[in-house]
This record gives structure tokens, C-alpha cells and sequence, in this order.
């Protein structure tokens, strides 16, 4: 049975090869910063597996985050100098391959989707392929594996460190954005665990009129975006916002369709990512990387969408889920 977290220790060798790269980068200035931080970054992922099977204590974890923050924080990470082909190469290669450049991106989703409708089912003496319950992050892992090969031979390369050097560059572009949505996504959490998403539900229904749905859809739904806003991810608003209103009054009190209302509520929140500069890595990672002379462009030509998009899963939760 392959295991989820055979994905993870992947996942965790390839930060820890790429710190070990970013070590010995003469060419960027805060290597050792850098190195440190995906290194401790690679390092969780390998020791998280003793600390979910409860034989190791998960204090050193949140020792690491720390410090992590503290690298980033006070600027003690940086970017080397970028190894790749020339402009000429790119573009012959670019007229060579044309539209089939797209092949290797679209492998992964193929091959996850096998994975997680057909490969689930196989059985090799009585034990699943794929670890029970896994099987899409499995697909997931399996179908980068897959889509690296296929890359490798579309371009012609024989020699594996070509693409760890071009991910390394990638990770050092991108920086601590690239971890925002995790780290977010468990503030949300700790906010729920805290009570937050309770005070924030007793405010809601003091203020909120007796039997209007309509309005508790519109708190909902623009609780969702603002919080989001707020936090920059839907993950991190969505167990504050569904503690408060979502499953006390739109699902208990309302008796609306759960799986509508939660489902929806999410793409609310989804909204507020297209509108805020706190998604870093949606918004701001994405204009520095492309050099664009406005580092909010993005968030304004994605404004007039996020708002339609608001009023129309207001309209659709208030038609649908009740």
C-alpha cells in the first residue's frame, strides 16, 4: 500500500535538497537565512509523521514556525542568481514545443483524477493500491512525479538538477508568501478553538432580525469576504464565520442545505482573496515575478469580478439552500 506519507517525506527530501543548494549559492547574498528557512521547512514535513502518530511532541514544530518567522521577518532570506537558458534558447524551444507545453501541466490533474476514481479501487491481496482516504493527495504526488518525467523528456533533459535548480528559484522568488495560506489557514483554526467564531456568532444574532434569512445570507456571505480580506485566506475566515453564522442560524435555526450554504459560503470567501493584498501569493508574488510597474494590479482588475461574484452566491445560497 503506498501511504500518504511517503508524499510528504517527498515533499520534505526536496526542500531539504533545495536548502542544500541555496548553502552553497556564492551568489545570494542571505544564502545561510535561506537555507535555514526551507531547510526547517523540509524538516517539518519529515518529523510532522512522528508528531501525528503521537511518538514525538509537537513542540519543536511550533519552534520552527518561530524561527522560520523570525528569518523572514527580519530579512534574513534572499535570492541567488536565477540558472536558466538564454532568451535565444527559450524561444527556440518555445517554437519547437508550441501549444504542447501545456502537456506537463495538464498530467497532473489526469493522472490525480485516475488515481482517485480508478486506481482507489484496486486491490493487491486484499489492501488498497493507495492508502484509504488519501488517494487524491496520492494522485496529487504521483501525478507531479509523472508530469516531471514528461517534462524532462518534451524538453530534452537529461539531468535532474536542471529542474531542482529552476524549483530553488521558484521558492526564493516566491519567498515566505508561498507558506501564507497554510500559515492563515491555521489562524482560522486556533480563532475557532479560542472561541472567536462564538463571540462573533452572540454579536451576529443580537444585531440580526428574528426569522430574516435573506439578511443572515448577506451577513454570512459578506462576513466571509471581509474576513477573508482580512486574513487573506478563505481557510482561516471559513471556521470563524461557520461557527458564528453559517451552521447555528443559516443550518440549525434556518434548517438550510448544509452542504449549499458551506460550499458557497467558502466561494464567498474566495471573493475576498481576489480583493486583498494579504494573499501575497496570489496577488503580490504574482506582480513582482511579472515586473509589473503597479504591484496592485491584480487585486484592481480583480475587484469589479470579486464583486460580482459576491451578489451572485448571495442570490444563488438565498435560492437554492432554502
Amino acid at each position: 500500500m503506498i501511504k500518504a506519507e511517503w508524499f510528504y517525506w517527498l515533499v520534505g527530501a526536496i526542500f531539504l535538497v533545495m536548502a542544500a543548494q541555496m548553502a552553497t549559492d556564492r551568489t545570494n547574498p542571505k544564502r545561510f537565512g535561506t537555507a535555514a528557512f526551507w531547510g526547517l521547512l523540509g524538516l517539518g514535513f519529515v518529523y510532522s509523521t512522528w508528531v501525528v502518530d503521537k511518538s514525538a511532541p509537537a513542540e519543536p514544530l511550533g519552534v520552527a514556525v518561530l524561527v522560520m518567522v523570525c528569518l523572514a521577518g527580519f530579512g534574513f532570506t534572499g535570492r541567488g542568481k536565477v540558472r536558466t537558458s538564454t532568451p535565444e534558447e527559450r524561444a527556440a524551444s518555445a517554437d519547437r514545443l508550441g501549444s504542447k507545453i501545456f502537456v506537463p501541466a495538464l498530467t497532473i490533474p489526469v493522472v490525480a483524477l485516475v488515481c482517485a476514481v480508478g486506481v482507489k479501487k484496486l486491490r493487491i491481496g486484499g489492501e488498497p493500491v493507495l492508502q484509504t482516504g488519501s488517494e487524491t493527495i496520492l494522485g496529487l504526488g504521483i501525478g507531479a512525479i509523472v508530469a516531471l518525467a514528461v517534462a524532462m523528456m518534451m524538453m530534452r533533459e537529461k539531468k535532474i538538477s536542471t529542474p531542482m535548480h529552476a524549483g530553488r528559484s521558484m521558492l526564493e522568488a516566491m519567498g515566505w508568501a508561498m507558506l501564507l495560506p497554510q500559515l492563515l489557514a491555521t489562524l482560522g483554526t486556533i480563532f475557532s478553538v479560542s472561541g472567536v467564531g462564538e463571540q462573533v456568532g452572540k454579536i451576529t444574532k443580537s444585531v440580526l432580525p428574528d426569522g430574516s434569512v435573506l439578511i443572515a445570507v448577506i451577513v454570512y456571505c459578506a462576513g466571509m469576504f471581509l474576513f477573508t480580506v482580512v486574513m487573506g485566506n478563505g481557510f482561516a475566515a471559513f471556521p470563524v464565520m461557520t461557527a458564528a453564522v453559517g451552521w447555528p442560524v443559516l443550518v440549525q435555526q434556518a434548517h438550510g442545505e448544509p452542504a449549499i450554504i458551506l460550499a458557497i459560503g467558502m466561494l464567498c470567501g474566495f471573493c475576498g482573496t481576489l480583493a486583498t493584498p494579504m494573499a501575497a501569493n496570489f496577488n503580490v508574488v504574482p506582480a513582482a515575478l511579472l515586473e509589473l510597474k503597479d504591484q496592485y494590479g491584480p487585486i484592481k482588475a480583480q475587484l469589479p469580478t470579486a464583486g460580482a461574484l459576491l451578489v451572485c452566491n448571495i442570490v444563488i445560497m438565498y435560492a437554492c439552500a432554502f
